[in-house]
């Protein structure tokens, strides 16, 4: 007996016996196209080579194992360089299966490359394409990995659903080098937009959507979301900035022997027998740098906060950007470089970084941070924010500061031990926080150089964590975003 026909016994009307009984109502149309849909998932599993008769069974088929048996010389083309320039290239192209659509004796694709997406199409004619062809590209897999060749043509109309719009590929030759399983979600339900899922919402429609947590556990796959491949590349971009300011790039330990910041959020481990704990801070090694005249230095590397903060911009462990510089007179000369900085980043990564900056705002519409310096001491800040009726707020934060200030000149008794005094006033110190939209993002200070207390010469310095700058940056509403695989207090996998 057929699926389709249990199903249709199954919601036969209840007689006068079973009346009590809970009826079983079923779609028998639709139970048929189930059954149709799972017939065709097992007939395309099969399609791996092609049928020996085809005369063009050349030119599709599975791939062989990859094993570097020979060197082809062979020329790839990246999607993203495709344009209506290039009408009439004869292309080769590896890339993911995106989407996949057959249809009779035509069949449709999308190929991906990060954030770069392009039409592909067959057409059965017997003389370049095959129904053999069509069948086997029909039944690829989303996600799998395909060696395409063709010719680059400009379509009628613009291709709306890619980001090469001006052209196409029609395909001579296509291979699969690796098969993709099961999906966990799909990628166009990933890479929906939120505004788009809201809409639908409103129009009495529910559009598939994936959870956080979903993502998170299947991060792999989360991460080739073309909004997720521009976000890690944004943040790669902002990395760059401190070796035009002259900053050597160090790497210092971080397993410790004691607490790099006080407090107890440290993550206590044990070290061949001896207690240790993971660095909060590469502080102390930035300052023997000093020390140790090397001027200005950086460090990008992890750092972990054994807090038990679970809110859209804590992690356990996060990138951080750390920096220090030796000073002349004033640390003012510290604000001076962190404001090149995020200048660097708010307007640099506007024209570098155009085109990722424009993927991420396709599914996170996000309105760009614009560069206004603004430094207030603590003391303005507090009187702006009684003035606007926020009277127990303490640092101030909101759009009305602008997308970027400094607050400087903390209370001392806020600060860590390690901050210099104000000359003019003890009870303030020279010490210094940088604000994004409102958020702080760097906790900074100009160091006591007392050689009875600390360190032999003046030094200052800045620390930010890269997660939270992208995230404010790109206005997400969430750091684990920007954090390829988070730690946070219930997170631990993958």
């Amino acid at each position: 007996m057929s699926l389709t026909e249990e199903l249709s016994n199954l919601a036969l009307p209840a007689t006068s016996e079973d009346a009590a009984a809970p009826k079983v109502v079923v779609d028998v149309r639709a139970a048929k196209k189930a059954e149709r849909a799972a017939a065709r998932g097992v007939k395309q599993v099969v399609v791996t080579q092609p049928e020996e008769s085809d005369p063009l069974a050349s030119m599709y088929g599975d791939h062989a194992l990859i094993q570097s048996s020979e060197v082809t010389n062979r020329k790839w083309t990246d999607v993203h360089t495709l344009t209506a320039a290039s009408q009439g290239e004869k292309v080769l192209l590896r890339g993911r299966v995106h989407a996949v659509r057959g249809k009779g004796k035509s069949a449709f694709l999308v190929i991906r490359q990060r954030t770069s997406t392009l039409q592909v199409v067959m057409f059965a004619n017997d003389t370049t394409i095959s129904k053999g062809m069509v069948k086997y590209a029909s039944a690829l897999t989303k996600e799998s990995i395909i060696d395409v060749e063709g010719v680059i043509v400009c379509p009628e109309r613009p291709v709306e659903s890619c980001s090469q719009t001006e052209v196409e590929l029609h395909v001579t030759s296509i291979r699969c080098i690796s098969r993709a399983a099961l999906l966990p979600f799909e990628m166009i339900d990933a890479s929906r937009s939120e505004e788009d899922i809201k809409a639908a919402a409103e129009r009495g429609e529910v559009l598939p959507s994936v959870s956080q947590d979903v993502r998170l556990d299947n991060r792999v796959v989360d991460l080739r979301t073309p909004a997720n491949q521009a976000i890690f590349k944004i943040q790669s971009a902002t990395c760059q900035v401190l070796l035009s300011e002259g900053f050597q790039e160090i790497h210092t330990p971080k397993l410790l022997a004691g607490a790099s910041e006080g407090g107890a959020a440290v993550f206590h481990v044990d070290y061949m027998g001896t207690p240790a704990c993971l660095a909060q801070s590469p502080q102390f090694y930035k300052q023997m740098a000093i020390c140790a005249d090397m001027e200005r230095v950086f460090e990008i590397a992890p750092v972990f906060r054994a807090e038990m903060s679970l809110t859209y911009r804590h992690l356990c462990e996060f990138m951080g950007l750390d920096f220090e510089m030796t000073i002349h007179d004033h640390y003012f000369e510290v604000l001076d470089v962190i404001e090149k900085v995020f200048q660097f980043i708010f307007e640099g990564l506007a024209t570098t970084c155009a085109g990722d900056l424009k993927v991420i705002a396709q599914q996170y519409p996000f309105e760009p941070a614009v560069f206004k310096p603004l430094r207030l001491t603590f003391p303005e800040g507090i009187k702006l924010l009684h003035e606007n009726g926020f009277p127990d707020v303490d640092p101030p934060g909101g759009p009305e500061h602008g997308d970027f200030f400094i607050l400087h000149r903390y209370p001392l008794a806020v600060r860590p031990f390690y901050t210099m005094p104000c000359p003019d006033d003890p009870l303030y110190s020279n010490s210094y926080d940088v604000f994004i939209r409102g958020n702080e993002i760097i906790s900074g200070a100009q160091r006591v150089h007392d050689p009875e207390l600390l360190v032999e010469r003046a030094g200052a310095c800045a620390g930010v964590g890269l997660e939270r700058v992208v995230m404010l940056y790109c206005g997400l509403n969430n750091i684990r975003k920007t954090s390829m695989f988070p730690r946070d207090p219930k997170r631990l996998t993958p």
